[in-house]
């Protein structure tokens, strides 16, 4: 029998806790009565004895993550220590605007399009909208936390094993295959401070009959929203830490471009909408935004009309219905050929609230400066509004709403060949499908509504007229006219993933003085594909703030690889594998061939030194490949008029510094494979049976990192080229390569044109491998069992990564920068460490889990926020053999988000790591019926 199993690091089982050292008592050898099965450890496909290999890997239980109190896969992931990536969370605005209701694992920190993800070890459909618009990823949230059977974790560069992707990590989701009669759980969950309820529901039973097994389970997942306005410490603005971000929010708003101060509407027209946002909107004021006053020579207060407490119209966690069905099939013929196939599907609904829906004036060409000529006044304007749930007709008309449907099948085929040869071959379909909505004010309608039909455009000024009466602005929407002016665009992207696989192996391809040598090889065949579905209208100046690149694409893939497994000597073993994979997408191809080697040294049999050294690459992101024209409004320096036209002025003083332009953005078929190089090496110690404790270091380069072409930097060049000669006197060809892409990216209104002549028009840019990324440091995890005689069975572990140096350069020519400074714009921590202890004794088990967050940077990135501490306890019992509840308290000590004096951008803390859900609590009843033996 053989295990996909990933291998170093286990938390034993209900105990919860971190394994490191166990299997070294495994490579003794076994009695027939104590033989030990060989396993299939993730980071290799020879199957082994010694769960412990040459790089670390950790290994979660389904025991495990109920005895740590955990109720979703990114909770379980956010908990490990490798785990040191800002991610987006159900809070994060980047998440609402790309890639609503998925969440993501970021090993070491290198972006979550560096950790490979699989399940059952075969790959699956990523979320089908990018990563903050541009990378592709594996929405984590998506994966059902009842149906786990274990979660695996190999950290570092395993392409020469996996193929693309596996650049800082592989983390593998096994979902369970064995039932012994039908188990039914059922958790319902609640927060102290109120909101936020859910249940769920998860049933897994078998059926045998002869030579065929079944396996099936599915998970039923309701969870209801838990509103911003619902906690204290973020339903106002008067929360902000800072007096200048306690001011109420800009509602009604009129400014004068001109003065650049606020035009006071009066305390009699904000009171006649003190009803709307529940009765909160009254006269504000903001310090330093009204008319100058000569007197005190500063600007006074600006006033508007204005709500503190609307800013609480968002959702902390969204409100999600899921179910999740599984399926092992799996038909032994003979003793040397069987029949497989693993299946799942799953359904959810989820709705976010981001914000309330504003507007402001946008011209055709998308530009967002919000500015016209108003005939009604005779002079410059500026509009803004944002809209009450009165005039929605209620908040329901603000979700966000994302509807996805995942399918993934594999059927194969697995036997012996004879001789010792076993073989796997089956074929893997994924896909992700999804229907995602946003609610959107229609420019023109909106246009037409508050400021009429332009009327031309001022000669002066260059801005559009409008005869608008500013009393227009003040006056509410009724909940008709709020629905004349707004729509919903509607995404319907798709991601599918598939292929065929054909592997074999060996335990004993031949014998050295030492042992046998194992082997195994694998040929891969596939093709991957996306299609964002965009709105067509998203990819205009259709609705306000929104206009989008679509994109669509595939590409085929192969691969072939080996691994070898050699006893060198009867205490050293090595390791070693190689792969060469190629891919063709957009006309183009790549190739890669990627190798990895690792040694263990066992010198006494409680003793392991090991060390492992291997490469990794991932192909272009196909959206990175495929995207199609997008429309940016950026400002930028017109290098070549300040130097041509005013030489002797500093850049920043130049009249051309700022300019706004127009940046299209498209894809690029000629990017190369991002490579990386990870090394690992570090000893397992387990002196007596119940004690180990393992620490290695590891270091993790990645190159030839896909960042778009730097704006400023084409502009740059494109002056370089049209004056022949950089600003430090260094001569340039026009007609070199650099040169002739940098004209040709730079498009300039013609000479003769009637507005703004000569000036840039369009700078067109794409991605393209330029950056390199480092990171380097320590994993240590040991555990304890401490059994005794009257007071049960004690559980410690713990487990900690410390990094030593995280460093990065974008653009050749950069500094290296830290990315641990506070100063650095990156939020990430230098440490982070678990602890857990557990208590068993007859039938009860009670336990504490420990997460520990080192300081992170603070928002002023002037300093540090402190430390933080989350605990979660959980109580066991089993009623009978067949019946068992559980309670799980999440967040014991009811801790807020860490402080940070400095957070003024609301809510005032960062999402990647806090919430302020506050202390929860998780009832679950456990029964099982029918089958052999207990739970």
């Amino acid at each position: 029998m053989k295990m996909h199993l990933l291998g170093a690091s286990a938390l034993a089982g209900a105990a919860g806790l971190m394994i490191t050292g166990q299997a070294l008592a495994q490579t003794t050898p076994q009695t027939d009565e104590t033989a030990v099965e060989a396993l299939v450890v993730t980071g290799s496909r020879i199957p082994r004895i010694a769960t412990e290999g040459p790089a670390p890997v950790t290994v979660i239980t389904s025991e495990a993550i109920k005895a740590a109190g955990f109720n979703s896969v990114p909770d379980v992931l956010r908990s490990l220590t490798q785990n040191g990536g800002e991610t987006q969370t159900q809070q994060s605005s980047s998440g609402a605007d790309w890639t609503p209701g998925a969440q993501q694992v970021d090993l070491r920190g290198l972006g979550p399009n560096h950790t490979l993800v699989l399940v059952n070890g075969r790959r699956i459909a990523d979320f089908p909208l990018p990563f903050n618009g541009k990378s592709a990823f594996t929405d984590t949230s998506s994966i059902p936390l009842g149906m786990i059977d274990r979660i695996e974790v190999l950290s570092g560069s395993a392409s020469a094993v996996y193929g693309s992707d596996a650049i800082s990590g592989v983390v593998n989701f096994n979902l369970k295959k064995k039932a012994d009669g039908t188990i039914v759980d059922v958790t319902f969950g609640g927060l102290e401070h109120g909101g936020a309820s859910s249940q769920r529901v998860n049933v897994s039973s078998g059926f045998s009959q002869g030579d065929f097994d079944l396996v099936i389970g599915g998970e039923f997942v309701n969870q209801k929203p838990l509103w911003a306005y619902d906690r204290d410490i973020q339903d106002s603005t008067k929360d902000a830490p800072t007096a200048r971000a306690r001011i109420a929010r800009r509602d009604f708003l009129r400014m004068d471009p001109d003065a650049e101060v606020y035009i006071d509407p009066g305390r009699a027209t904000c009171a006649t909408l003190s009803k709307l946002n529940g009765g909160s909107v009254e006269y504000a004021s903001r310090p330093g935004w009204g008319d100058y006053d000569a007197d005190l020579d500063d600007y006074g207060p600006g006033y508007y009309c204005g709500s503190y407490s609307s800013i609480g119209y968002g959702t902390i966690i969204s409100e999600r219905k899921s179910a999740n069905v599984v399926a092992s099939l799996n038909y032994a013929k003979t003793d040397d050929l069987s029949f497989f196939a693993d299946i799942s599907a799953g359904y959810s609904r989820t709705r976010q609230f981001q914000d309330v829906l504003n507007w402001e004036y946008q011209d055709a060409n998308g530009s967002e400066d919000g500015i016209f000529y108003n005939q009604f006044t005779g002079a410059l304007d500026l509009w803004h509004r944002n809209f009450t749930p009165e005039e929605m007709g209620g908040l329901s008309k603000g979700y966000i709403k994302n509807v996805s449907r995942t399918f993934s099948i594999t059927p194969g085929v697995k036997g012996s060949l004879g001789g010792g040869w076993d073989y796997e071959a089956f074929y893997n379909f994924s896909q992700y499908k999804s229907s995602i909505s946003w609610p959107k004010v229609v420019t023109s309608k909106a246009t037409a509504l508050f400021l009429g039909a332009q009327l031309g455009v001022d000669e002066d000024s260059g801005y559009p007229i409008f005869n608008a009466d500013p009393a227009r602005l003040y006056r509410p929407l009724t909940v008709a006219e709020f629905n004349s002016i707004t729509a919903r665009t509607t995404y319907k992207p798709v991601a599918r993933q598939q292929g065929v696989s054909f592997q074999v192996n060996k335990a004993d391809l031949f014998t050295l003085p030492a042992g046998p040598v194992g082997f195994a090889a694998v040929a891969e065949l596939g093709k991957q594909s996306y299609k964002l579905g965009l709105d067509p209208l998203a990819t205009q100046n259709y609705y306000y703030g929104l206009r989008d690149a679509d994109g669509d694409g595939s590409r085929k893939r192969w691969g072939a690889g080996y691994e070898f497994r050699a006893p060198l000597l009867k205490s050293l073993e090595l390791s070693t594998a190689g792969r060469y994979d190629g891919y063709k997408y957009g006309g183009n191809s790549i190739d890669k061939f990627t190798y990895n080697g690792g040694l263990e040294w066992r010198p006494v049999k409680t003793l392991l030194v090991r060390g492992a050294y291997g490469t990794g690459f991932r192909a272009p992101d196909l959206h990175y490949v495929f995207a199609k024209e997008g429309i940016s409004h950026p400002s930028g320096t017109d290098y070549y008029r300040c130097r041509s036209e005013e030489p002797d002025e500093e850049v920043g003083d130049c009249s051309y510094a700022g300019e706004g332009l127009v940046k299209v953005r498209l894809g690029n078929a000629k990017l190369k494979p991002e490579t990386s190089k990870s090394l690992n090496y570090g000893a397992v110690w387990s002196p007596i049976r119940n004690f180990d404790i393992s620490v290695d270091y590891f270091r993790v380069q990645l190159d030839n990192a896909v960042l778009d072409m730097s704006l400023d930097s084409v502009l740059r060049q494109e002056a370089d080229c049209r004056l022949g000669k950089t600003s430090a006197g260094t001569a340039v060809s026009a007609s070199s390569p650099t040169c002739v892409d940098a004209l040709a990216r730079v498009a300039r209104n013609p000479l003769t044109a009637a507005i703004n002549p000569g000036a840039i028009a369009t700078v067109t840019i794409n991605p393209i491998n330029v950056a390199t990324e480092k990171t380097t440091g320590v994993d240590v995890a040991a555990h304890y069992r401490w059994p005794t005689e009257s007071f049960g069975t004690f559980n410690f572990g713990l487990t900690h990564t410390w990094v030593h140096k995280h460093t990065s350069r974008q653009y050749p020519g950069d500094p290296i920068e830290n990315q641990l400074a506070y100063d650095s714009g990156f939020y990430i921590p230098r440490s982070k460490s678990t602890g857990s202890i557990n208590w068993t004794l007859d039938r009860l088990t009670l336990g504490v889990h420990g997460q520990r967050l080192e300081r992170l940077p603070n928002y002023a990135e002037d300093g540090w926020i402190k430390e933080s501490y989350l605990y979660n306890a959980t109580v066991q019992y089993d009623l009978n053999d067949t019946t068992r509840i559980s309670l799980a308290v999440d967040n014991l000590l009811d801790k807020g988000p860490q402080r940070d004096p400095t957070y003024s951008g609301y809510p005032y803390y960062d999402t990647s790591w806090f919430d302020s859900t506050g202390r929860s609590y998780y009832l679950q009843l456990t029964h099982k019926f029918g089958g052999a033996g207990g739970l």
